[in-house]
């Protein structure tokens, strides 16, 4: 089973940008379904973006398609949420997750604040 850790939050004002990166330990880092995650303020937690195992099939929720884009580097046992034209309802706790066999494990997650 692996463990994760996310890094990269921050504040950020409208129209930046901001990498998130989650870091995985364990083995078979590659077999994992990874995903992005999101909790703003009062709200409740809501996919943002997946990515399979094997060939890397990414999706994407409808409000942060085309400003976020979300990579795998295996090698590295690291997923990454590349998040461009943030606006301030992005302002959440982001987790990753990795999914496998129908067991899922959370990270700690990274705050991101978007506010001039």
């Amino acid at each position: 089973q692996v463990q994760l850790v996310e890094s990269g939050g921050g504040l950020v004002q409208p129209g930046g940008s901001l990498r998130l990166s989650c870091a995985a330990s364990g083995s078979d880092f590659s077999r994992y379904a990874m995903g992005w995650y999101r909790q703003g303020p009062g709200k409740q937690r809501e996919w943002v973006a997946s990515i399979t195992s094997g060939v890397g099939t990414t999706n994407y929720a409808d409000s942060v398609k085309g400003r976020f884009t979300i990579s795998r580097d295996n090698a590295k046992n690291t997923v990454y949420l590349q998040m461009n034209s943030l606006k301030p309802e992005d302002t959440a706790v982001y987790y990753c997750n990795a999914a496998r066999w129908g067991s899922v494990t959370w990270g700690q997650g990274t705050q991101v604040t978007v506010s001039s």
